[in-house]
């Protein structure tokens, strides 16, 4: 337990006497002794020695030292010890301070450090107790949770397996459908090919009339020109034979189509 700051406060060490220094006192030089030793005397002397005593005991000690700086001295002297002191005392009630704030915090690591040790076991202790009763009912809602997440894992799979399903057929329908207007579009260009083969083919065909028209014209045409030219050949001689023979003149002409 830390102590009180009364009972761990230690006196501070006296302050050192002061040494008087011992001084023999001097041995007045020897006065004279007057033969006349009459009574008015001697208490005439007296008078004159207790005076010097009073005034000389007002501002000197019987050393001769002035009492007031020597009385400044010594508190002066004083005070110094007394502050020194006051210092020394501070300190060490920080220090003590100090030692009993570290000792406080460690006991109450310790003690926090011990309760917590003990609240853990505590609570290893309540578990495991908690555990031993409450085994097979822990058990069993593993295997419900087991089973559950299992369940859960077969129709996250099965779902899984519907989508990318789904997925492969639109993909297929995508295709088959792109294949189809591919396959239209083919016919299409195919049938307007064919369509334009077609027209060709009909345009050679009647060019091909027209060129054959063309030449049985022009053949019958040479054929007439052959005929009427053998016939005008014909004429020729016949009229040369008939200007021999004075034959009438026949005329003849090309017939216009």
């Amino acid at each position: 337990m830390p102590r009180s700051p009364r009972s761990s406060r230690s006196r501070s060490p006296p302050s050192p006497p002061v040494k008087k220094s011992k001084k023999k006192k001097k041995s007045k030089s020897p006065r004279r002794r007057s033969r006349d030793r009459s009574p008015n005397k001697k208490s005439s002397r007296r008078d004159r020695g207790r005076s010097r005593s009073r005034s000389r005991s007002r501002s000197r000690d019987r050393f001769g030292r002035n009492i007031s700086k020597r009385i400044e001295r010594e508190r002066e002297r004083a005070e110094d010890q007394e502050k020194r002191r006051k210092v020394e005392e501070e300190k060490r009630i920080d220090e003590e301070r100090q030692r009993r704030k570290r000792q406080e915090e460690l006991e109450s690591k310790l003690i926090e450090e011990e309760t917590t040790k003990r609240v853990e076991e505590l609570v290893a202790m309540r578990v495991e107790e908690e555990l031993r009763k409450r085994k097979d009912e822990i058990e069993a809602e593993v295997l419900r949770r087991v089973e559950e997440v299992k369940q859960n894992m077969e129709k996250q799979m099965l779902e899984e397996l519907e989508r990318k399903r789904a997925i492969q057929e639109a993909e297929e329908e995508r295709k088959k459908e792109e294949k189809e207007a591919e396959q239209r579009k083919l016919e299409s260009i195919m049938e307007e090919n064919n369509k334009k083969i077609l027209e060709a083919q009909q345009k050679l065909d009647e060019e091909r009339l027209q060129m054959i028209e063309q030449r049985r014209k022009i053949e019958e045409e040479r054929r007439e020109l052959e005929m009427a030219q053998r016939k005008a050949e014909k004429l020729q001689q016949e009229t040369l034979l008939n200007r021999k023979g004075n034959r009438p003149r026949l005329s003849f002409g090309l017939k216009s189509k």
